[in-house]
């Protein structure tokens, strides 16, 4: 259950009216083998439609396939060191105000749509979708959810992923 915003709310008015808007502009990535079976390989996840354009063929995949989580890896963008917070997090293109002095990762949940294959363009564009105040034993806290769509070059959703943050 939402608390209501008060005068003491640690999200202003102006950062709740950011629901709904784009985090940053998408970012669009081309899916290569090289890069796919890379992140495989340091996932351990060693599926041969991955690696053998045989087996993804007998399983009915026009060509290799990409692991599923791939698709947040292929779109990350670099960012210089300088855009460090001291919480240990990227400042973000969204100018989002909180009343509050630590952000901490709280989780991600994934809907996979369609698989992805190599030769894809995908796009990502992440909104923040939520922000509520939350009674906790501790004190307030703000659970702060950005999702992202990722869409191939057909149009078609191939993934959404649900990143959920904590702010005290």
């Amino acid at each position: 259950m939402q608390d209501q915003p008060t005068d003491e709310s640690l999200v202003p008015d102006e950062t709740r009216a950011l629901v709904g808007t784009l985090v940053a502009e998408p970012v669009r990535a081309e899916i290569t083998a090289k890069e796919s079976q890379r992140y495989a390989q340091a996932v351990g996840d060693l599926d041969p439609v991955y690696f053998d354009i045989d087996a993804a063929s007998a399983a009915g995949h026009p060509t290799l396939v990409a692991p599923p989580t791939f698709v947040t890896h292929a779109v990350v963008v670099g960012l210089p060191l300088d855009r460090i917070r001291t919480d240990g997090l990227f400042t973000g293109a969204m100018p989002m105000r909180l009343r509050v002095q630590r952000t901490m990762f709280g989780g991600e949940e994934w809907d996979f749509d369609a698989p992805v294959y190599v030769g894809d363009t995908i796009t990502a564009e992440t909104r923040l979708a939520s922000i509520d105040e939350k009674a906790g034993s501790k004190g307030p806290f703000v659970r702060i959810v950005r999702e992202t769509t990722f869409t191939n070059q057909h149009g078609d959703v191939v993934a959404r992923s649900r990143q959920i943050g904590i702010a005290r």
